[in-house]
This record gives structure tokens, sequence and C-alpha cells, in this order.
């Protein structure tokens, strides 16, 4: 198995096994609310469109902050909520591994947005990953508008900062646990 492999391999198992989906304390699930709010209101602000699209959902995910890091090979993992009908059903995680020409760290928001209740069932149901190919809305003013679903999601990325070059292959993988 080539060296790079090896090494995406063995980071996705770390992420998988260390870290849990749902925050294990109320401190960290009030701070974890806290900062979807907080991404959502920044979001609504840099496009009010955005809001609109958000309210004509069935439901979406939001992930306020995603780590993103990578010196050929890259990975990524982030925690976040997940909302039916404007309800809070659940928490999810995001995790990715990266291969090719990449350099950097960046830290970004993610929202996926699903259109019907099947979508969100796909997602919450653990039978939802994003390929490679997939392809997210970059958060401007009025980039929202024009947002369009694909297979019943919209994704929408909110960089917060950092520098990352790439031109790299991977996918999303996320995980879904209900509110208890």
């Amino acid at each position: 198995m080539h060296r790079m492999s090896v090494l995406a391999c063995l980071v996705c198992l770390a992420f998988q096994f260390s870290c849990t989906t749902a925050p294990k304390t109320e401190e960290k699930k009030d701070a974890l609310a806290m900062n979807v709010e907080k991404t959502l209101a920044d979001m609504k602000t840099d496009d009010p469109s955005f809001g609109d699209f958000l309210d004509k959902t069935y439901g979406y995910v939001i992930f306020p902050t995603v780590g993103k890091g990578g010196f050929g090979v890259g990975a990524s993992y982030g925690k976040g909520e997940v909302y039916e009908q404007a309800k809070m059903i659940g928490y999810a995680d995001i995790t990715q591994v990266t291969v090719g020409l990449q350099a950097g760290g960046q830290a970004f928001g993610e929202v996926i947005c699903f259109q019907d209740k099947a979508a969100l069932d796909r997602f919450v149901n653990n039978k939802y990953e994003l390929a490679a190919q997939a392809s997210a809305v970059a958060l401007k003013s009025g980039a929202a508008a024009n947002a369009k679903y694909a297979d019943g999601v919209a994704i929408f990325t909110y960089v917060k900062g950092g520098l990352m070059a790439e031109a790299s292959l991977g996918g999303q993988r996320f995980n879904f646990t209900p509110v208890r």
C-alpha cells in the first residue's frame, strides 16, 4: 500500500474512533449551540438571501467550524447540529481525508440543506456521504438566491480564516446522533 494511503487511513481511523458525534457535556453542547447561532447570523448578514433559502428548506445541518489542514495528505473534522423543520433533532460530525497537492490550514463553516424529508432521512440514517466531485456554494452576497439543489441537497461553505492551496481528491463522511 502506498505510504500516503496508509497515512490517510490512519488519520481517518483516528477521527472515527477518537471523536464522538454528540458533545459529552452540557457546557460543550451550549458552546456548540452558540457557535451555530453565531455562524448562521454571520452567514445571513453576509448574504441576506441565505436566510430566505434556509427558511424554505425541509431541514439542514450546520457545522459552524470545520478545521482543515494538510501537506500532501489532508484531513478535516467538525461537529454540528441537525435541524428538521427549524427544530434541532440531533448532532452530526463531518470527517474528510484528502490526497493530492495541498498545503496549509483553514477553518470554515458548512451548511447542508435538505430539500425534503427523503433527503434528510438519508442523512440521519447515516446513508449520506459527499463524493469528491460534489460542489458547494461559497457564501457571498446574493449567492444563495441562485443556489440549486442536486439530489435534494444544497451545500454552502463560509470561510472563517486560514489559507489552503489544494488540488486534491477526497469525499466527506458524516455521522448522526439524535438528541436524547
